[in-house]
């Protein structure tokens, strides 16, 4: 399309495709799944909004569309009086909208720099940026290690870094505060925030032992001193932390539960055999200290034991096993999640029980026992389209497919049991593809314990993007049916257009 002389003089992109044409712009959202399309009163109200969409297209090559239409000109007006859409009511005279596989997804209201509009296409349904909240002016957000090394270079004024992931509810919770404080304490100290989730920032991850988010880091003139591990604090915490920063007290250690007044069986590798054979009707709990459901239960358990130790004619006893010691137990019953509750007739493993809860649902139980529902069979056990793959054979199966969406999980983990269906659909969508594979590993599972380690997984669930074996990036994107879906018909549009452009030089 021709575009107005002043036009090359900005050097606009040409990834800017201008448009007049109502049957050219359908077949754009027909071919294109992710298109923001700047509609101007005038070449000349355009001229900013171009400058900017052009280093915008350059950044999303491959993954977005930016469109022109400048409802100014003769030939477009038709085409935006058909869109209703109308510019010039407009302050700027401009005005910017999100199409979404090939249908109006909305407006563009966020903010209008490099930075969010490219996060906006890159996630369209994803949360603002950080820095797009107006509350957190006085946070300092840091892009780039670059910038960090600059930032801890020049600053005189200590100094507090939340290195977070956009995704991390702790994260989220903790912002207001952080920000208020940040206002609160202007002039005095710098409080700073990092987004470091993306694979470009493993070097810095290692250097500051960020293992979880948020990690929040304290200098003194550019050198790390301390980290700060009060993530439920208010802005006056961080204020009265900040004026005495100390290294995290040591948390006194947990009495183990075997070592507590109960009248709970605590059994171990040694002991375990023997107490089953001399008991006919044994409940085991196995637990883990760390565990918040075995700790929720653990009172009810012990109440249990409690009336069944009393009792006359008592249906059983209950025991425990601590599975992070007792290492031999646990292989040998298969024990992959806490708590698991196991039930064992005169000498002899019967049951693996849904948790029993409370006192009453154990003890109404045991009166009973009965085989608990079959559970629900295992992801990998269940005939989808999703590859599921071990230590050994990772590498080599990757390496068959030109595309592959790797999901990193536990099974115990609440956010991959969300992802697990969405995730499984998206690979029912490109089950046909033979170049396109999604993929699982099972993290909980002692064989991919070092797979897992070796390709940066250091939270639940880790999406990562493979071309031919070889790791791309990290999956940010969303973790729903549209987001996994979106990302690979992205790739294979890629694909496409690449094969178009080679048959056009033929």
């Amino acid at each position: 399309a021709f575009l107005p002389a002043f036009v090359y003089s900005l050097k606009v992109s040409p990834l800017v495709e201008k448009i007049s044409d109502h049957k050219d712009f359908k077949k754009l959202l027909r071919t294109r799944n992710n298109v923001l399309v700047l509609y101007s009163r005038s070449a000349a109200a355009a001229e900013s909004s171009l400058r900017l969409l052009s280093s915008v297209a350059q950044e999303v090559k491959g993954r977005g569309t930016i469109s022109w239409i400048d409802c100014g000109d003769s030939e477009s007006r038709k085409l935006c009086k058909k869109m209703k859409v109308d510019p010039k009511s407009k302050e700027k005279g401009v005005e910017l909208l999100h199409y979404k596989d090939g249908a109006f997804h909305t407006e563009y209201n966020r903010a209008v720099t490099l930075k969010s509009v490219v996060a906006f296409l890159k996630d369209p349904e994803g949360a603002p940026l950080w820095e797009e909240d107006p509350e957190a002016k006085d946070v300092v957000h840091v892009d780039s290690e670059k910038e960090l090394r600059r930032l801890l270079k020049k600053e005189d004024k200590p100094l507090l870094m939340m290195f977070y992931a956009p995704w991390c509810g702790v994260c989220k919770r903790m912002m207001p505060s952080y920000q208020q404080a940040a206002t609160e304490l202007k002039g005095k100290y710098v409080l700073a925030g990092m987004n470091v989730y993306s694979a470009e920032f493993e070097r810095i991850k290692e250097e500051y032992n960020v293992r979880g988010y948020p990690t929040i880091c304290y200098f003194e003139k550019g050198k790390f001193l301390f980290h700060f591990e009060n993530y439920g604090a208010t802005a006056a915490d961080i204020a009265e932390w900040l004026k005495n920063p100390q290294a995290p007290q040591p948390q006194a250690p947990e009495t183990p539960w075997a070592d507590e007044e109960n009248v709970v069986y605590h059994l171990t590798d040694e002991d375990f055999d023997k107490f089953i054979k001399d008991h006919s009707s044994v409940l085991v709990m196995f637990h883990a200290p760390w565990c918040g459901h075995c700790k929720k239960m653990k009172p009810e358990y012990e109440k249990a034991a409690e009336f069944l130790h009393v009792a006359s004619d008592s249906p059983g006893v209950l025991a425990a096993v601590d599975a992070t010691v007792n290492k031999a137990l646990a292989e040998r019953y298969h024990i992959s999640g806490f708590p698991t509750l196991k039930y064992f007739k005169d000498g002899e493993e019967k049951y693996t029980l849904p948790h029993l809860r409370t006192k009453k649902k154990i003890i109404d139980w045991l009166l009973n026992p009965e085989a608990p529902p079959p559970p629900e069979p295992a992801w990998e056990e269940k005939q989808t389209s999703v590859m599921h793959l071990a230590g050994e054979d990772f590498r080599e199966s990757l390496k068959k497919k030109k595309h592959t969406l790797v999901m990193f999980y536990a099974p115990w983990c609440p956010h991959c049991k969300n992802a697990i269906p969405h995730f499984t659909t998206a690979a029912e969508v490109f089950k046909e593809d033979r170049k396109i594979a999604y993929a699982a590993v099972d993290c909980a599972k002692e064989q991919n314990h070092d797979l897992c380690k070796q390709e940066g997984v250091d939270g639940y669930p880790t999406f990562n993007y493979y071309n031919y074996g070889k790791f791309v990036e990290k999956y940010t994107g969303e973790r729903g049916e549209s987001g996994f879906t979106t990302f690979m018909r992205t790739l294979r549009e890629r694909d496409h257009e690449r094969v178009g452009k080679k048959k056009d030089e033929l």
